[in-house]
């Protein structure tokens, strides 16, 4: 697929051979540029030549690039993926767009099943609409790692949860990827009575099998909004679920320990903190490899602020309230009641945020909206500003779920909103900020 490009990057490589936005890229060294994996496969020696359409959309020409060796070309182009994205093919029963409520802004309900974004992006994918030609290039390329949505090992099972006759025959992929050297992150999404129990150690020894290619495993539980109408009939995360997930996902993790020199497997912060269980040490999550999947957020988190501390000892700070969501109100508290023992007069209290607007079971913090932040927040004493982890807002901090803007909430609540990263050295430091 032809792509235009919209902007050359100001030094690089590209504007230097006077390449233009307005062009077209064909060809790099003879090979055709359908997408944005192609650009930066083909673009990687330090001699290329380009062919390019020029802005009439009538003439072509060559052009010749000298670089680094995987130096960026510096081309940007319509759009990133440089052709339309793949959509998910599956009807998941589990899947978190379904539930959610009509009239959000579109874009929320967009469901993405390409390999490129696992690649580029980290998204997992369930490999369900992977092409023999798809297989073939992730190969022949060696993309890797590939993040992937296994849920379960069982073909007739995985055909039944994400409700796609082409789910079970998938899985063979993951063999095919083994064998050329491709790096796997797996997900199970574990539904009660569905891939739990013996489902649930079936599919960790079938992925151990394949270690070292599976690199990592991680566990987490079916998240469930309120708005299930007309939707699979699924149970939630209770506490006995959680507890008899983690018996046997954790001393299978032993076992790999031993046999492996790795865990091989970890399971969400959320399901220790249903389970109530104590949440483990930095050290038990060894690289952080699925992080971003709520894998040691909270633990990391905490020993963050821990670390932190120590900078502010007798230090004072504006009066502030931190609203969280309900999965990690209690760690918050207990770490501002360790900040308050060491700092003078530290004047802050934690505020849980109920979710009203997805549903009580939903306890994280990232999917906390405008409105109930609202609606929990005003006409309280809330000090001089609120601080609010930034991963309830879009990308860019502009927007939260439900299209409020962090000014109107501020504007409603009656002070600032105060985005915090997720690290614990940042919520000291904007605890303590002028």
């Amino acid at each position: 697929m032809a792509s235009k490009i919209v902007s050359v990057d100001a030094g690089s490589p590209a504007e230097r051979a006077g390449l233009q936005a307005g062009e077209t890229l064909l060809q790099i060294d003879g090979t055709a540029i359908r997408d944005v994996l192609d650009y930066k496969f083909y673009s990687y020696d330090a001699s290329l030549t380009l062919q390019v359409m020029e802005a009439d959309g009538k003439t072509l020409h060559e052009v010749h690039v000298r670089k680094r060796e995987g130096e960026p070309l510096g081309l940007n182009f319509e759009h990133y993926l440089m052709d339309g994205m793949k959509q998910c093919s599956n009807k998941c029963v589990f899947c978190f767009i379904d539930q959610l409520p009509r009239g959000m802004r579109k874009t929320l309900y967009v469901k993405d099943d390409d390999a490129r974004m696992s690649f580029l992006m980290g998204n997992y994918i369930s490999m369900t609409n992977l092409s023999e030609a798809d297989v073939d290039r992730i190969l022949r390329m060696h993309i890797s790692p590939v993040n992937i949505s296994v849920q379960t090992t069982n073909p007739e099972l995985r055909v039944k949860m994400l409700r796609n006759p082409r789910a079970g025959e998938a899985l063979k992929i993951m063999s095919r990827f083994a064998e050329g050297g491709i790096q796997m992150n797996c997900q199970l999404v574990v539904c009660k009575g569905l891939n739990d129990g013996e489902e649930l150690g079936r599919s960790l020894r079938d992925l151990k099998a394949l270690y070292p290619a599976v690199n990592t495993i991680s566990v987490v539980p079916f998240g469930m909004t309120r708005h299930r109408e007309g939707l699979y009939p699924l149970e939630p995360t209770d506490k006995a679920a959680a507890e008899a997930i983690l018996d046997i996902v954790e001393p299978f993790a032993d076992e790999c320990l031993r046999e492996l020199g790795t865990r091989l497997v970890w399971c969400g912060d959320e399901l220790y903190l249903k389970a109530e269980r104590p949440l483990p040490n930095t050290e038990y999550y060894e690289d952080f490899t699925q992080f971003e999947n709520g894998i040691g957020m909270l633990p990391l988190f905490m020993e963050e602020f821990r670390l932190a501390l120590p900078d502010y000892l007798g230090r004072t700070a504006r009066p502030f309230t931190i609203a969280t969501g309900a999965a990690a109100a209690p760690s918050m508290a207990v770490l501002l009641d360790e900040a308050a023992a060491k700092c003078d007069n530290l004047n802050g209290k934690v505020v849980e945020i109920r979710n009203d607007f997805f549903g009580h079971r939903v306890s994280v913090a990232g999917l906390i909206t405008g409105q109930d932040l609202i609606a929990q927040l005003r006409d309280r004493d809330l000090g001089e500003r609120v601080l609010i982890s930034a991963n309830m807002l879009r990308d860019g901090g502009d927007v939260f779920l439900d299209d409020y803007t962090p000014q109107q909430v501020a504007e409603a609540i009656g002070v600032p909103l105060v985005p915090v990263e997720i690290d614990g050295a940042d919520l000291l430091a904007k605890i303590f900020e002028d």
